[in-house]
């Protein structure tokens, strides 16, 4: 500090901010130089082909069907992700006698709460193999069931009408019991004292949730929202372990059709880089957009 305090930022802020650059950065820019080329990704060469790339994306059917399962996700798994953990976490808070101000949680709270959180610690590809052997047609444990109580048991991952839907389960699952923990987080940290007026008032319990925890909690709910609206856009190693994109494409989803593209059988880097630049820029409108829509006035309380 004997030489000012600038020397001293300069030296601490100046490494990081080089790797950041060299690893995060320089790649996002050489895949947008690369898209505009007809690369192989093993060739010594690639010649330059300007806007070709983006002219054939939209006439591929394949990406457009990834598009639009993506799109589906981008609806379905952060409604359903953020209404259930809101459900389970207002019922582990909130959910049990109706005394000490309204929010005493069920018996074994925190029990449960460990085993929400559970697939958390586990890896994608974990998951992804576990809920594979779960829907295996002939061994597996929901087929197993099914057929126990006398019910059809389908081909979950080989059928085009139901693979989809059940990966789309598998990431709801998987993704369900952080958010639980986090709203319970943010439930335990509002003040008691309001559910004691709003309990006085004869408040429901569905009442209390939708008027007063929910809007206490929207920052949190925001982030949540982003978050998932990000991973629905993502989805590439459960979707790829699970189902590869099948059967018949039912499956696919855009980084996995980018994925394909550049290490599949056609080694087409130029035109899995223009995916990746169309990628990034529908990721970052989603993620303004999500910010600007649940915008809303941030309540305060102490």
């Amino acid at each position: 500090m004997k030489h000012g305090k600038y020397p001293l930022i300069i030296t601490f802020l100046v490494p990081p901010l080089l790797l950041y650059g060299i690893f995060v950065l320089s790649p996002y820019l050489q895949a947008f130089q690369i898209s505009t080329t007809n690369w192989l990704g093993y060739s010594a060469s690639a010649d330059y082909v300007g806007l070709e790339n983006f002219g054939n994306l939209l006439r591929d059917g394949a990406l457009w069907n990834a598009v639009r399962n993506n799109a589906i996700l981008l609806v379905l798994l952060p409604v359903l992700t953020i209404g259930l953990g809101l459900f389970f976490a207002s019922m582990l808070n909130m959910g049990g006698r109706r005394g000490t101000a309204g929010v005493v949680g069920v018996r074994g709270s925190g029990a449960y709460k460990l085993v929400y959180f559970f697939p958390q610690v586990l890896s994608v590809v974990i998951i992804a193999l576990l809920w594979k052997e779960v829907y295996h047609p002939n061994n597996g444990l929901l087929n197993a069931t099914l057929r126990g109580i006398g019910l059809p048991a389908p081909t979950w991952l080989g059928d085009p009408r139901t693979a989809f839907w059940a990966v789309l389960a598998v990431m709801i699952w998987s993704n369900v019991g952080f958010y639980v923990v986090l709203f319970g987080a943010a439930m335990q940290a509002i003040p008691k004292d309001i559910y004691e007026a709003v309990m006085l008032d004869g408040a429901s319990r569905w009442t209390t949730l939708t008027r007063v925890t929910i809007p206490l909690l929207w920052d949190t709910v925001q982030v949540a929202w982003i978050y998932l609206a990000i991973a629905a856009l993502d989805g590439f190693i459960l979707i790829q372990q699970m189902t590869d994109g099948g059967p018949n494409h039912s499956s696919d989803v855009i980084g996995l059709r980018m994925y394909n593209t550049a290490f599949g059988s056609e080694t087409k880097f130029g035109y899995a880089s223009a995916i990746g630049v169309v990628m990034f820029f529908l990721t970052l409108s989603v993620a303004v957009l999500a910010l600007r829509a649940s915008r809303r006035d941030r309540i305060e309380y102490s």
